[in-house]
């Protein structure tokens, strides 16, 4: 995309820039159907009046923002030239790292158009991208180191790229198998009591992870690597006791494991094998009084050479849009119930005329909105 020098106004820190389309990219892939795209920035940035005529495009108003639509649509044009087309998604999420990178929240090292046009996996029409910058940085992270724990909520992909990360590798030679497990923790790894075969009683809890198999596989083929051994699935009691070579070794919902168990698992490792722990510390279900083995192997880990923790935020869920403001809110409501026990905890202390005592009377709760 060319464009004309960047006119400034400094008294009035405005801005205007002219962008000319290159003939290659129709206008529609650009402005989406509809001007859908186009409407996704101008919301973006209200600061910048964007005009479109024929295919040039040039936006006025406050610098900062004309700056970042100028990037937009530069970024627009990198990913469009890989023939992937540009979603109201995609758009989205590259506006949010521009802004991030441009207040500093980020190092700004990898670009929406990198982020957005990596490639990880390529099945059935359909390919497999990371689609925020914490995705890229944790499935580069697979790639450069041989244990990965990837921490955060629910659909922000952690499971599913590690999947698509451990199918490359079979299909490349990297690895031999693929070992995917998960702690059965409802049961409390005992299934004797459940009905039916061993297969039957076990496949509730690891069903999740042969749907993500179906998506990236032959499903013709999954039952013959399956027999072969070239993939194996199994609750993480079954692993007690093995050494695991030349694999690709996934363990899911790993906030369900104990300490113990966590131990255990880890030191399963391999020659020439991966590592990849997935789970969400803050979706527990283990007994009352048990520690999760995600939460203590955080502070006994990190920092340990060629171990890596990737931690992906609400900002990073890949579902329904809906879905990020729902962790955001049961974030928000588990911390107000923390400043409601601290609130009391000060109360009985003050009341009671105990010497470490700090409430002081008429301290409102003025840090907490209401949602």
């Amino acid at each position: 995309m060319t464009q004309t020098p960047t006119a400034h106004t400094p008294a009035q820190e405005q801005a205007r820039v002219q962008l000319t389309v290159p003939a290659q990219h129709p206008m529609v892939t650009v402005l989406g159907s509809g001007d859908s795209l186009l409407r996704v920035i101008e919301k973006a940035f209200p600061g910048a009046d964007i005009h479109v005529r024929g295919n040039e495009i040039s936006a006025v108003g406050d610098a900062t923002e004309v700056a970042l639509v100028s990037r937009m649509f530069d970024e627009m044009m990198l990913v469009l030239g890989t023939g992937q087309p540009m979603t109201e998604d995609a758009v989205e999420r590259s506006i949010a790292m521009l802004k991030a990178s441009e207040n500093g929240e980020s190092d700004g090292q990898e670009t929406p158009a990198q982020v957005l046009t990596q490639n990880i996996l390529s099945s059935r029409g359909r390919t497999i991208r990371p689609k925020t910058l914490n995705q890229k940085r944790y499935v580069d992270a697979i790639d450069k180191h041989t244990v990965v724990f990837g921490i955060g909520p629910a659909g922000t992909g952690k499971t599913y790229l590690a999947m698509a990360k451990a199918v490359q590798a079979l299909q490349s030679k990297q690895v031999n198998r693929i070992i995917l497990t998960r702690p059965a923790v409802e049961a409390g790894e005992r299934l004797g009591f459940l009905p039916g075969t061993l297969y039957e009683k076990i496949d509730p809890y690891l069903r999740p992870l042969y749907d993500a198999l179906h998506d990236m596989l032959d499903p013709d083929s999954i039952p013959r690597l399956m027999a072969a051994g070239t993939i194996e699935v199994a609750p993480l009691a079954y692993m007690r006791g093995r050494t695991l070579n030349d694999a690709f070794i996934i363990l899911d919902e790993a906030q369900n494991t104990s300490p113990e168990q966590m131990k255990m698992f880890l030191t399963r490792l391999g020659f020439d094998s991966k590592i990849v722990i997935t789970g969400d510390v803050t979706q527990v279900d283990l007994p009352s009084g048990t520690k999760s083995g995600l939460r203590q192997v955080q502070d006994i880990l990190e920092g340990l050479e060629d171990v890596h923790f990737s931690r992906l935020s609400s900002q990073d869920v890949v579902r329904h849009r809906l879905v990020g403001r729902i962790v955001d809110a049961y974030e928000q409501y588990e911390q107000y119930e923390q400043y409601e026990q601290y609130e009391q905890y000060e109360q009985y202390d003050s009341e009671h005329g105990t010497e470490n005592g700090t409430h002081k009377s008429g301290r409102g709760r003025s840090g907490h909105k209401g949602k």
